[in-house]
């Protein structure tokens, strides 16, 4: 029928007839093929997000709560690490991140399922917050067996050794109840329900409860000391910048007291904005560690963290101090910059050193001599495999980088620029900084609909989950074996693909900031 089509159209000079025959053909091909380049419009990207939820909700989840990771046939799961079924995971792009999104989902739409659905996740996440308050990686809703389960399969996990020892506590490490405690400040501001209220206000207790007097916190809480090893204290108790503990945790009770009004919450975030002040290291040394024992000195964490001074942490926190100035006017906070400045310039590292030509500084710097330190291991298993700390920068392990760069020149710039600021003028421009909108990002029509294409006919988006490590690395604990190739569904990639359509919608619509 196309090729007569076609044949008539060139044979007639009728331009609307041939106008009419061209709209007949496209509307013909997007039949067949989906929506072929046009724009697929805001009710098919909303009736996506809608399968695609109801799939993830119904189908996917335990109890409302996500894992990172499923085999498309769910004879597989995995969070950060293999996990069982009865298991979910806690920290992005886990159960927060979901709930997270569905939030976005109903301020966008105002479709109360979304709401709904936020309220079974965090019925999820109350269900597993610990008596403390807080939360642990994952909640598993069959704790029988955990022990052995962390004997069995996660202590084999070479490297990841925050999961060899199960101390049946909380975590602050990876935002993991800085996340479930934000997630439920949001949705009890949008609900008002005091369902949600007690144990938001539980989990804000136990952050203040776990602070130490200083304004620092451990990793972990209640404390545990439990896990020396290889000559090694338990490092879980340690005053922890890494994976944003104490920032994380500062600017969460800052927004409670914001938005809640008790000024406990506000008192606590200044103790930890204090902490940051007297945790930098003296000249000329002048940085910040990753890890602080108990006497305040730079501490290891796990084998591949020795104790050191990290250029990358002493800029995060350059730039933290820079804000807590901006937010307060108090210019104590800038004291100690310049000389963390100028032992950033004093610490590049050697031409030879250099694994890409535009790394500046080491991972890693020996407290004392200054000395750049390099992680190595050797082996292919927990069993035969070791780590060992030394000053030579070849063969370096490969999965925490040993090298970094550093714009020190720019963190100088924005020093002088912000020292230069009055109080009152810090503070202005900080409140403007606060209070502005985020510019809403443009989404190629294409973009959305591919999205919209790639859905299949349960609502899963499917790919091949044997490329991201946590996948590979199971299946392949020891080193040699070939890669895998699995279908699977990704719980990142629908948060991803749901907040697309969302922006797709909201350009639609002529929303340009939020």
């Amino acid at each position: 029928m196309g090729g007569s089509m076609y044949c008539r159209l060139e044979q007639t000079s009728n331009k609307q007839i041939q106008t009419a025959l061209i709209v007949m053909i496209l509307s013909l091909g997007m039949c067949v093929s989906g929506y072929s380049g046009a724009d697929p419009g805001e009710k098919n990207a909303l009736d996506t997000m809608k399968k695609a939820t109801a799939f993830m909700m119904d189908e996917v989840s335990n109890r409302g709560g996500f894992l990172h990771f499923y085999a498309d046939d769910f004879s597989g799961q995995w969070g950060e690490v293999a996990a069982r079924k009865s298991m979910i995971w806690v920290q992005d792009p886990g159960t927060v991140g979901v709930g997270m999104m569905l939030l976005d989902a109903f301020e966008l739409t105002g479709d109360t399922v979304y709401l709904e659905y936020a309220c079974k996740t965090a019925n999820a996440l109350v269900w597993g917050q610990h008596p403390a308050g807080g939360w642990h990686y994952f909640i598993d809703f069959d704790m029988t067996g955990i022990r052995q389960w962390y004997d069995d399969v996660l202590s084999k996990y070479w490297g990841y050794e925050e999961f060899y020892h199960y101390y049946g506590n909380c975590t602050f490490d990876d935002n993991v109840t800085e996340g479930a405690t934000r997630f439920l400040l949001r949705l009890y501001l949008i609900t008002l329900d005091p369902v949600y209220r007690k144990p938001l206000l539980k989990a804000l207790d136990f952050i203040l409860v776990s602070q130490y007097p200083n304004g620092g916190w451990p990793q972990r809480y209640p404390l545990r000391y439990d896990f020396a090893h290889d000559g090694k204290a338990d490092y879980t108790s340690f005053h922890t910048y890494n994976d944003n503990v104490i920032q994380g945790n500062i600017r969460l009770l800052l927004e409670a007291w914001e938005k809640l009004g008790d000024v406990k919450y506000k008192e606590a975030a200044y103790r930890g904005m204090d902490f940051v002040v007297l945790s930098q290291m003296a000249p000329p040394q002048a940085g910040w560690g990753q890890q602080y024992d108990m006497d305040m000195k730079p501490a290891h964490a796990r084998s591949y963290e020795p104790a050191s001074i990290m250029p990358h942490q002493t800029v995060r926190c350059i730039r933290d101090l820079e804000s807590f100035y901006m937010m307060t006017g108090n210019r104590k906070f800038l004291g100690g910059i310049p000389d963390a400045i100028e032992w950033l310039e004093n610490s590049y590292i050697p031409e030879e050193h250099k694994q890409y030509k535009n790394i500046t500084h080491a991972t890693f710097y020996e407290v004392g001599t200054d000395r750049p330190l390099y992680v190595h291991r050797e082996g292919n298993s927990i069993e035969n495999g070791r780590y060992w700390i030394d000053y030579n920068p070849k063969n370096p392990i490969d999965h925490y980088g040993q090298q970094t760069r550093v714009d020190v020149e720019a963190a100088k710039r924005e020093y002088e620029r912000v020292n230069a600021l009055s109080p009152a003028e810090a503070m202005a421009e900080y409140n403007r900084k606060h209070s502005r909108l985020r510019p809403v990002p443009k989404i190629d029509p294409s973009e959305a609909e591919n999205l919209i294409e790639s859905l299949d006919t349960r609502g899963a988006w499917v790919e091949d989950i044997g490329e991201h490590w946590d996948v590979r690395y199971y299946y392949n604990l020891f080193y040699g074996k070939p890669e895998v190739h699995l279908d699977g569904i990704v719980t990142g990639t629908y948060i991803h693909n749901m907040e697309t359509l969302m922006t797709y919608v909201k350009n639609l619509r002529g929303i340009t900031d939020e």
